[in-house]
């Protein structure tokens, strides 16, 4: 699993806030990478690139699963990625991603939804309304997604939940903050710990 972080944020924030530990402390055979997100590469789009020709395509000969999980932005840079290598990673955690400015949620809000919304054809650099897109139509990897309740994003956040099983959506008290995603991770591990736990252990039986 690749932890990408939000803006300003760095990957050892994700030691510093317990995210390595709460893996640790299950017991959960899952390796994880810190993955750094320099805003320049992800202002020019360059940061999916290096994901996937530096981080993911390497990991693929030695993982069956690859997932990713982002905060904010990086859970903005989970869906692009997801969109432009389809089939590459296998499961998305959406922590408070961040969905686009106003001007794009409110197209969607205009249309009736997300369902409803049908744009026009969508430039490959057009990160935003392509997240969406993908999102409206994505089948091929799992995604969770989940947020504060008083998130600065959450209306735009909320719009996503019309395409994703309510099974696999956390919300919970709280707004953009580290205590929030802590939450949120320690309920995504807990709920998967089981069904990774069975995973694993057929995975050896096979080896």
């Amino acid at each position: 699993m690749l932890l990408l972080p939000g803006a300003t944020y760095l990957p050892e924030d994700f030691i510093s806030q317990g995210f390595v530990q709460a893996v640790r402390e299950r017991d959960l055979d899952i390796d994880l990478m810190l993955v750094e997100l320099p805003f320049e590469q992800i202002a020019d789009l360059t940061a999916l690139h290096a994901l996937h020709c530096d981080l993911i395509q390497p990991l693929a000969s030695q993982y069956s699963t690859i997932w990713l999980a982002g905060i904010s932005i990086g859970g903005y840079i989970a869906m692009a990625y997801a969109r432009r290598y389809s089939g590459q990673v296998h499961g998305l955690l959406l922590m408070a991603p961040y969905p686009g400015n106003r001007m794009t949620t409110g197209e969607i809000v205009s249309a009736g939804g997300l369902h409803a919304w049908q744009p026009a054809a969508i430039a490959d650099d057009d990160l935003e309304r392509g997240n969406w897109h993908w999102l409206k139509h994505a089948q091929d990897v799992e995604i969770y997604l989940a947020y504060g309740t008083e998130d600065r994003f959450a209306n735009g956040i909320a719009l996503m939940e019309q395409v994703i099983p309510a099974t696999q959506v956390d919300k919970i008290a709280g707004d953009h903050t580290w205590p929030v995603w802590q939450q949120l991770w320690s309920n995504f591990l807990n709920q998967q710990q089981a069904r990774w736990q069975t995973v694993q252990q057929l995975d050896r039986v096979a080896k």
